[in-house]
Formats: C-alpha cells, structure tokens, sequence
C-alpha cells in the first residue's frame, strides 16, 4: 500500500489508477503486491506486445545497457543504425527519425509536411486534415491534430493549422482540400477513438486524392502497428503505403522510444538543425527496439497473431448474438472492439476483480489489446468471465 500512498500524495494526478500496484510481470502474466495474478488483455496500451520480461528483449536491455546507454545524436551508434536501417528493409520508408513516444513522433511528422512545402516556397501550404474521433498525442500540436474535443478542454487556444471530417466519408474529406493543406494524417485503425478500422476503398481513395493534390499523406500507426493487426504495419492490410507513418508503443516493448518514417522525397522537408532530440534513439531503446523488428517480423510470428485475433473476434462474435448489450465487435488482429449499449466501466471493473486486464474507451466500448503471444486458453477463460457478466 505504500506504493499507492506516495503515487497518490506526491505524483500529478492525471490518472484514474486502478486500486493495485503491479510488481512483477511474465509473458501474459502480471501481479500485484498481493501476490494475485492477472491475465493481461491490454499490454499497457498495446505496448507490451511480446509480453512482459520476454527473455531475448531482456537480454539485449541487460546487454546494451552494460556496453553503452546514451550518447548525443551528434555521434554515431550502432544499434540506432541497425534498426534504422531494418525498419527501413520492413517498409516503404527511406529514412526513420527516432523520438521517444508516439506523441513525438507525430509532433516530427507534423512538422516535416509543414516544413517539405515551405522549402518549396509554398508557404502557403501548412494546413493538416485529420479525422474526427482521431487520437495523435497530448503535447500542443498532436493534441491540436486530435479529433476529440473532450481532450482539449482547458487548453485552449490550440495551434491553428487543423482540420477535422468524419473518418471514413472521402466525400467530406475532398471537400476540405483546399490550396493550402499540406497533408492528411489518420490512423489505418482508430484506436482510442473506439477501434475502428478504414474501410478499404476508403483509404485507397485517400491515397489517390493525396497523389492528385500532391498532398502528403501521415499514417498513425502507434497502436495499430507493429505486428497489432496480424501484419507488420496496419496498412499492408489495405495494399497501399504512405509517405509518413509513425510508430512507437510495442516498438520498445515497454522501452520508450517512437519513430517516424519517411520516403525519401518527403525526408527532404528536413535538414541539419531543422530537428532534433536528446534521448531520441538511444543505443538502449533501439537495441530493445531491434529484437522487438526481428521477432514481431517473422511470418510465422504475424500468421499465429492472424489465428488467434481471428479465434478472439469469433468469440467475442458468438457473446454479440447471445447479448443484447453488445452492440458491435470489431477490429483488427489482436486490437478489437465490443461495443456495449451503456457505461462499459462496470464491466472492466469486475473483471479486474476476477484476475483480467481490459480498459474502457469512448464510454461504451471495451478495448482488448493483448500480448500478441497470448494463447487460446487465455482467450476462453476471459470469454467464459465476459459471458457471465453481460
């Protein structure tokens, strides 16, 4: 209990924290100080993807940090180099910036479609459309980029520059093109916004209209991406890339680190100076983040999170016909939606009591987004609690 006292006395109280304090973690597994044991269905937010303590991340932290934890980014460091450039061999991009979260690494997206047109000239081109219901970050430009009013309250006035239309209607987002927008930037897979997924047509129109307007377009892939939607980045589901894409969360596996890819033409917006970080990319977060690419990568890795996402959505499916609460199951992978008909808050609370981890987004909805190593049996023990509780 002291752990809860002094977080409560002496840390800001930004969180709505759960009554226990954590103090071991294994594969899907966590535990509190009492001793009681959690099946963990969130991963810290879609962070812990490989599961806690997974012995080869353990290993390269213990390793790294033993050889080299920090140096300016005025040097050179192999591990940043290497998972750079493995990042690169993965997807289309040509160039990787390294941050230290996903709010960072949409703050440097940001600033570099801004920045690609005005070294052009076009000074006039710095707007950026995102959609409603969107979730980008807290710091002032990413939560400005957010389409979510209720997170903004009190910070006003934000940072001009922004735009919002409802997510999936192209018709609406042609009709806010105008000269002056420089990029569209929206997540494959809305993930606080309540896991909603774009609709194929709809994000290949998205590409053609960027392509048309010579507009960039931004893919937030800091939850849904990483191996989350059972392929390595979200949008190799839908069959076409974009010119910036961001990621962060299971990237370090619980390590901080964020990144911002880029091709090579959008790359340019940036030169010596024009920006930087002092902990962005650190040889300690980018040799975690090197081992989370190599094993989350694997074909035989993402075709088991196919399965099993595909397992999990079915269940949660067969619950959605026996209920009349469960409005909606979505998702994508192992990052899944069910959509309840009241306050889904009453729910993740008694199954925390029964030993499962979940939250609650958007008022209604239960996010599950587990270790993508978490096993069919897990899945049938959460069902079979889920089921008596709707």
């Amino acid at each position: 209990m002291d752990s809860i006292k002094k977080t409560d006395d002496f840390v800001f109280q930004t969180y709505q924290r759960q009554g226990k304090a954590f103090v071991k973690g294994q594969g899907v597994f966590l535990w509190d100080e009492d001793g009681k044991k959690y099946t963990d269905f969130l991963a810290g937010i879609a962070v812990c993807s490989l599961g806690h303590c997974h012995p080869k991340i353990t290993e390269a932290i213990i390793r790294q940090a033993s050889t080299l934890v920090h140096v300016s980014n005025l040097f050179y460091t192999m591990p940043q180099a290497d998972l750079a450039s493995k990042l690169c061999e993965k997807s289309f991009a040509d160039r990787v910036f390294f941050a230290n979260s996903g709010a960072e690494a949409n703050e440097a997206a940001i600033k570099l479609s801004r920045r690609y047109f005005q070294k052009k000239g076009e000074k006039n081109r710095f707007k950026i459309i995102t959609m409603e219901q969107s979730f980008h970050g807290r710091t002032m430009a990413t939560l400005s980029a957010t389409g979510q009013d209720k997170i903004k309250d009190g910070f006003y006035p934000l940072l001009k520059g922004f735009s919002y239309v409802p997510f999936n209607d192209i018709d609406a987002l042609k009709n806010e093109i105008d000269e002056t927008v420089c990029a569209i930037m929206l997540e494959p897979v809305q993930g606080e916004g309540g896991i909603i997924p774009a609709d194929p047509d709809y994000l290949s129109a998205v590409r053609e209209l960027c392509n048309d307007k010579k507009i960039l377009l931004i893919f937030d892939e800091i939850q849904c991406g990483m191996g989350r939607c059972g392929t390595l980045f979200a949008h190799e589901l839908y069959g076409i890339t974009p010119d910036i894409m961001t990621l962060a969360k299971a990237l370090g596996n619980g390590l901080p680190i964020g990144a911002m890819l880029a091709t090579q033409d959008a790359a340019t917006g940036f030169d010596f100076g024009s920006h930087a970080t002092t902990f962005g990319g650190t040889p300690l977060a980018t040799a975690a983040g090197l081992e989370v690419v190599n094993i989350i990568s694997k074909e035989i890795f993402l075709d088991k999170v196919c399965q099993i996402g595909e397992y999990f959505k079915e269940e949660l499916k067969k619950l959605k016909e026996k209920h009349t609460r469960v409005v909606d199951v979505r998702g994508k992978g192992l990052l899944l939606g069910m959509e309840l008909d009241k306050d889904a808050g009453s729910i993740v609370v008694e199954l925390f009591k029964k030993g499962f981890i979940i939250n609650g987004i958007q008022d209604k909805i239960l996010r599950f987004a587990p270790p993508l190593i978490i096993e069919k049996q897990e899945i049938d023990r959460l069902i079979k609690e889920l089921d008596s509780l709707l």
